[in-house]
């Protein structure tokens, strides 16, 4: 073949081009897809698209196909109807011209969280991406337990400005809603870091190691003054550090036994390293705990405080880098650099204010059952307590983790 020659495709058929659309309905069993083509194949039509769905047992199957000669058209409708009949089906054929519309610019994929997901709810997230300029081009179901996940594809409207649009709507009726821009580098997404303290863990750490020092209040007063903005977050954990002066370090393994996984962490964290994904995590905590998460679940990566310990006692005091807020944000950075990832393709989750440098910065930054003003600033949020709901908004379905599980162990969490 010559370097002016091109093999032959099949071409679009152009918008005056008259076509069928062959509509299927009933209940679903094997063979109806292969059936009607079978019947359809006699009339030597082309095939311009397909769409199938089953609800409940209940199919509906779409094809749109090229127009048969004149003479033959009265025949291909009596034979797909006979067809259908036959396995008490019921058929709808369509003349018209031409392949679907062009989807309009701007096309993102929004996925809603509920639990439930009430039809109320369902209308007004619609109800508000139409009034954004948005079609709906198609729904897909993610997940049905432990939450509803549904994934709306949409078309003609700006992934941010659909954003703007669906975050109030969500917060008002009692939804979580993520929406990103469609395309490849979705898929390409191959690092989340996760916060630690209320996020991966469902304790705070600091705490835990007050508890046994006997100084959970003053711990808890310090906490306080800090949430109020009389101190700022290295402040606050060096005066809270200073409270475990003198405690045995022997305390590290109590602690670290004490920790409570949040649920679907496992879960999470599982299927992502299956799937490829490079998973670390980032703590205003002690590398005490989360040197001992990475090695029980197989992180990549973990970065945190480091509580000094001299002669098998804690000193007050803390050792090397402190991780803040915008050590965080520095840390993700860096993580992505080893990772190969740019930083576009990276998954942000945590829930205080000291995360929202790392989740602004991320391509996807994640609220996870966080505070008011985090959640606002957040790409989005997720309101439900089952960190491996993050999943779906990264397009993965129940189906695919449990398949995935195959077996292995802890399916839900």
């Amino acid at each position: 073949m010559s370097a002016s020659q091109t093999p032959d495709v099949p071409a679009v058929p152009a918008a005056d081009v008259p076509t069928l659309l062959v509509k299927i309905f009933g209940k679903d069993r094997p063979g109806i897809t292969a059936g009607l083509f079978d019947t359809l194949a006699a009339f030597s039509v082309d095939v311009v698209d397909i769409e199938q769905v089953v609800s409940r047992g209940r199919l509906v199957l779409c094809a749109l196909v090229t127009e048969p000669t004149v003479a033959s058209q009265g025949e291909l409708r009596a034979t797909v109807h006979s067809w259908a009949e036959s396995l008490k089906l019921q058929a709808e054929i369509i003349s018209g011209t031409g392949d679907n519309r062009p989807r309009g610019e701007g096309r993102s994929h929004v996925t809603v969280l509920g639990h439930p997901l009430t039809a109320e709810q369902t209308a007004a997230i619609a109800a508000r991406i139409a009034g954004s300029g948005g079609n709906i081009d198609r729904i897909f179901r993610l997940a049905k337990y432990p939450v509803t996940a549904v994934e709306f594809a949409v078309s003609g409207c700006a992934t941010e400005a659909l954003r703007t649009a669906l975050a109030p709507e969500a917060h008002t009726i009692g939804v979580d809603v993520a929406v990103v821009s469609a395309g490849l580098h979705r898929r390409a997404q191959r690092l989340v870091v996760m916060d630690v303290d209320s996020t991966l863990i469902q304790d705070e750490v600091i705490e835990l190691f007050a508890a046994h020092a006997g100084c959970e209040e003053k711990v808890a007063e310090v906490t306080a003054a800090a949430m109020r903005g009389e101190l700022d977050f290295e402040q606050s954990l060096h005066a809270r550090v200073a409270l475990l002066e003198g405690l045995d370090a022997s305390v590290v393994d109590k602690v670290r036994a004490e920790v409570r996984l949040t649920p679907g962490a496992r879960t999470l964290i599982r299927t992502l390293k299956r799937l490829g994904y490079q998973v670390g995590v980032v703590s205003g905590g002690f590398t005490q705990v989360t040197d001992d998460l990475k090695e029980r679940l197989g992180l990549d990566f973990a970065q945190a405080n480091t509580l000094e310990i001299v002669d098998g006692k804690l000193t007050g005091r803390v050792t090397g880098e402190i991780v803040d807020r915008a050590g965080k944000a520095r840390l993700l950075r860096r993580f992505a650099a080893e990772a190969g990832v740019p930083l576009a393709q990276t998954v942000a989750i945590g829930d205080g204010a000291n995360d929202l440098d790392m989740l602004n910065a991320a391509g996807l930054g994640v609220a996870f059952n966080a505070k008011p003003v985090v959640r606002e600033a957040a790409h989005t949020a997720v309101n439900v307590p089952f960190l491996d709901t993050v999943l779906y908004l990264l397009g993965i379905t129940r189906e695919e983790v449990e398949a995935a599980d195959d077996g292995a162990g802890d399916p839900l969490h």
